[in-house]
């Protein structure tokens, strides 16, 4: 295959090639950098992987790592070095490692730069190769022991490489002073890559494009894992990319109360959040939605980053929602998210891929608290459930997401306040009266049309949710203590069989 026919080089990295636009243009010099351990000869051995799978010549210069060290990276991903890729391994001549036969009228930095550009340039016009790696700059960087010297290097290797036509990637490590930009401003692009140690949890990965000569690309900070298999990017959520034709209908809930309480129900394309504190049922109201949509003949897909999926079965079972039978029947997906192992980005992907290709027209995500324990600064979390909420909107969704307030009565707050991102906000508390500990419900916030301005009581039983009157004669009920002000109470009768909590 002619490599020129092609404008662009594929990376192969799942979701680079998308920030970049296409991929790296070709007949340019471009650096990976990134602190060791960042995953840079991963996406180099991608990079010459999808090369030779293209039938193009590709060459891994290596003056870091042994070909054995190289080749056992590439076998823990599944990658076999074939015959297309070629891997020269650099090492000093013999004469440079004998202390007693190097120079002693000459700097031996000279000659050992000089060697190794010798053989770099040698390799090349052995194998004329379509793709390039060179690992790593580190070492000419030493070798070169000046910056002016260490510029003069780059720049013969950038202006040798540029009439060859060949794509090069150089990768750094980043061992030297972090403020010489020497290599950023020859090269026709610059892809950043970084390791985070949060307190808790798993190491995060992200990357940023920081240059790239007379091309668009997705600017701003990437979300990345290393997998078995290899890097995997996932591009930054921006929803006004994203939009698809639906009917804006009214859906229902299956509570003909619920319903009247919304306003005759909820528009497709919108979001809602329930919140109150811990117990109060929002993660069974956000299920009433879910087993309507079932209903209808849709999918759904629940994303739970606080309840063990066994336990959510049993319980939600006894309640009346078959949740268990819905996975197995294909209706509806659930995953458990452990949010000590999984980045914002990574999440994101997710739910798109879920929306894209599992068709779910009902997203639940339980809750915003376990969300933002994976991003642990909270405006970037108000960022992402913007464009994350926008986006499923443009799809048609409906996204549901439970916010647990802390607290059980009185003033409560929130960890974060996401209630201007939503379209719907159903407000759920606890309350005392006539000596027992009640629920209520109310609606406090609906774009999309009129609702109700009533809070209503509301039980949890073994038949599921069912709602009473609007509960007129009280005041005070949303701050947990209220005031009778009527003639007789409208409370809900208590029912055979008892109550379940949620």
């Amino acid at each position: 295959m002619d490599a020129s026919a092609s404008v662009k080089a594929k990376t192969g990295v799942e979701g680079l090639d998308d920030i970049l636009v296409g991929g790296l243009s070709r007949r340019h010099v471009f650096l990976l950098e990134g602190s060791p351990g960042a995953g840079k000869t991963t996406i180099a051995l991608q990079f010459l992987q999808e090369g030779a799978a293209l039938g193009e010549k590709c060459l891994y210069i290596t003056l870091s790592e042994t070909e054995a060290e190289l080749r056992d990276s590439a076998l823990s991903h599944g990658m076999e070095i074939d015959r297309n890729i070629e891997v020269f391994e650099l090492v000093p001549p013999e004469s440079l490692l004998n202390p007693e036969q190097q120079q002693s009228l000459l700097y031996s930095s000279d000659l050992e730069l000089g060697e190794t550009t010798k053989m770099i340039f040698e390799a090349f016009e052995r194998v004329q190769p379509n793709r390039v790696v060179l690992d790593s700059l580190s070492e000419i960087r030493l070798l070169a022991q000046s910056s002016l010297r260490y510029r003069r290097q780059i720049l013969a290797l950038k202006h040798y490489f540029s009439t060859t036509g060949a794509t090069v990637l150089l990768l750094d490590d980043m061992t030297s002073d972090s403020l010489d930009k020497t290599v950023h401003s020859v090269v026709h692009g610059v892809i950043h890559l970084e390791q985070l140690a949060p307190s808790y949890g798993s190491e995060r990965r992200r990357l940023r494009v920081t240059k790239y000569r007379g091309q668009a690309f997705r600017g701003g900070y990437h979300d990345f894992t290393i997998r078995t298999g290899g890097v995997c990017v996932f591009p930054r959520l921006r929803a006004t990319e994203h939009r698809t034709e639906f009917d804006r209908s009214m859906l229902k809930s299956g509570l003909a109360e619920l319903d009247a309480l919304l306003g005759g129900g909820i528009e497709r394309g919108s979001s809602t959040l329930l919140i109150g504190p811990a117990g109060t049922g929002k993660s069974l109201f956000a299920l009433q939605f879910v087993d309507a949509a079932v209903k209808r003949g849709e999918k759904a897909v629940l994303f739970i980053f606080d309840e063990e999926l066994g336990l959510l079965f049993r319980r939600t079972k006894a309640l009346g929602f078959d949740l268990e039978r819905h996975r197995r029947d294909g209706l509806v997906h659930i995953e458990q998210l452990d949010a000590a192992e999984l980045s914002p980005g990574e999440f994101a992907q997710r739910v798109r891929d879920h929306v894209t290709s599992f068709e779910a027209k009902t997203v639940v995500i339980d809750s915003i608290n376990g969300y933002q324990a994976s991003m642990p600064e909270e405006s970037a979390l108000i960022l992402h459930m913007h464009e994350l909420l926008q986006y499923l909107n443009r799809q048609g969704a409906n996204t549901f997401v439970t916010v647990a307030q802390h607290g059980l009565v009185g003033d409560m707050k929130s960890p974060v306040d996401v209630t201007y991102l939503a379209d719907t906000v159903v407000l759920l508390r606890y309350f005392e009266a006539a000596g027992k500990v009640r629920r209520a419900i109310s609606v406090v916030k609906k774009r999309t049309g009129e609702h109700e301005q009533t809070i209503r009581e509301f039980r949890i039983g073994r038949g599921g949710i069912s709602l009473g009157m609007p509960l007129s004669d009280f005041q005070g009920i949303l701050r947990g203590v209220p005031t009778f002000v009527g003639e007789s109470q409208p409370l809900m009768k208590s029912t055979e069989g008892g109550e379940d909590s949620e």
